[in-house]
């Protein structure tokens, strides 16, 4: 599709609505609020994906390489059908002419943690007859942006919350955090790209994801390598197709070949196909030996109920429900008892829970695994679409705001502060100066030119050309 259908309706008349003598309009993207408790900062994730995927690839492919006639006249059909008017299509003529996006985007390093109500990155137009360019890309580039930004930035506070209390319970072993951490989205997210964008947030912080295409993503647009480099991994893992087919009357010997036909490395088994209690108190002891003599770890997954209580138990009259699946196993696979005190299981056992995972339960799992006395690295989270879809653009607030325009060669510092809000829209005022204070981004608004380019913002995008190609290391660096 032509990207410059990939617009809200509203943006094709604003052109002509800009005062007489507009030539330049200089816009920000900023996070304005947070509606997550706990979390004040976001993660600057995804706009070399944009870059790359539309002002590049899918504008060079679909307007400016394709026959002048053919897109205009697209182009006009749809507008004048939609608008009901003979629509004027010289600025889109002019545009396909010009070969390429006379936008310059400056932004901040890809994996940098923002406080809110600071800007990421600018754009502004680089010709003044393109004046109107600058905000008609806002429909896209928000469309794409907000997501990879959210999820980022959920993911980095999952891996906060598993480092401290790794630290806390088990800090010979934080380098398995990245494994802790695992995308189970894909299934329940708005579409592929919206899979692809969040599962890239959430592997800056983690490695493990089920969300294959994201390495395919990462090459394509993070310049990473799987053959060099872990960019995500997996392991073996069951379905409850799987389970049912082996029948409820056999389940044991479905766990029984499965354990032979992946005698070694990791295997996660789905447990709760009938009855997990029944498998960990009378299948796992059966089959003891057969895994304590595998070359690897048995993961037993259960997939119901309140992922909490599950995992560690709670008050029941059962004295088995409510021990929970980490004690249950201890006592039957033993383990060690680590420097700090705290349980560790045995490596040939262990668990995964990856139904409704949400930060606060997570918090708790870790927290009630340590009040009774275990590692909180015995477990690890499978975060879904009940994470990373429920969210929105105003998740975090994100907008695009205008904030300095040039009418007839003078500048004019604009801003908008509605009295019927709570401050959360008030935008910033003119030009924008990016800098470190105290180990914090921060930013002030109504700089002059010579101080906006002094900032850390540094030119990405520029006429049609990319100036910044970070790699996945490098950004994943950044936001240890």
């Amino acid at each position: 599709m032509n990207p410059l259908l990939l617009t809200d309706g509203y943006k094709l008349g604003h052109r002509e609505q800009y005062p007489d003598g507009t030539t330049l309009v200089y816009s920000n993207w900023t996070p304005r609020k947070s509606r997550i408790e706990g979390i004040d900062n976001v993660v600057f994730f995804g706009l070399q994906y944009f870059i790359k995927e539309y002002l590049i690839k899918q504008f060079d492919e679909h307007f400016f390489n394709a026959p002048k006639e053919q897109v205009v006249s697209e182009y006009k059909k749809y507008v004048d059908h939609y608008l009901g008017i003979d629509y004027d299509i010289t600025h889109i003529e002019q545009l396909h002419d010009l070969g390429f996006l006379p936008i310059e985007i400056k932004a901040l390093a890809e994996g940098t943690e923002v406080p809110i109500r600071v800007p990421m990155f600018t754009l502004v137009n680089t010709k003044p007859e393109f004046f109107w360019l600058t905000n008609y890309l806002e429909t896209l580039l928000s469309n794409i942006i907000w997501q990879p930004c959210t999820s980022a930035t959920i993911a980095k506070q999952y891996q906060k919350i598993l480092m401290a209390f790794a630290s806390e319970t088990d800090r010979d072993n934080t380098g398995f955090i990245t494994w802790q951490g695992h995308d189970f989205s894909m299934r329940g997210m708005s579409g592929t790209e919206s899979s692809i964008l969040s599962g890239m947030g959430h592997a800056l912080s983690f490695s493990g994801s089920d969300t294959l295409p994201v390495a395919k993503a990462f090459e394509t647009y993070y310049n990473a390598d799987v053959t060099k480099e872990l960019v995500i991994g997996s392991v073996n893992a069951t379905e409850h197709s799987v389970m049912c087919a082996g029948s409820k009357d056999d389940e044991i010997g479905t766990f029984r070949r499965l354990l032979e036909t992946y005698p070694t490395g990791i295997l996660s088994v789905v447990s709760d196909t009938w009855d997990l209690w029944k498998v960990l108190t009378e299948y796992l002891p059966k089959l003891k030996n057969e895994i304590l003599e595998r070359e690897g770890k048995l993961v037993i997954r259960p997939d119901s109920g309140d992922p909490v209580d599950i995992i560690c138990g709670c008050e029941d009259e059962n004295p088995i429900i409510a021990k929970g699946v980490i004690e249950l196993l201890w006592d039957e696979f033993g383990g060690t008892i680590n420097e700090q005190g705290y349980k560790v299981l045995n490596p040939k056992i262990g668990a995964i829970y990856g139904d409704s995972i949400t930060i606060d339960r997570a918090t708790q799992i870790c927290e009630r695994l340590k009040q009774k006395g275990f590692a909180s690295t015995n477990v690890v989270l499978g975060i879904g679409s009940f994470t990373y879809q429920y969210n929105t653009r105003d998740t975090f607030g994100f907008a695009m705001k205008a904030t300095y325009v040039e009418v007839n060669g003078e500048g004019r510092e604009i801003f908008k502060d509605p009295v019927t809000d709570d401050g959360t829209k008030k935008s910033a005022k003119g030009l924008i100066h990016i800098y470190e204070e105290e180990g914090e981004v921060r930013f002030k608004d109504q700089v002059t030119k010579q101080e906006e380019d002094l900032g850390l913002l540094k030119t990405v995008f520029k006429d049609g050309k990319l100036l910044s190609n970070d790699s996945l290391s490098t950004i994943r660096d950044r936001i240890i």
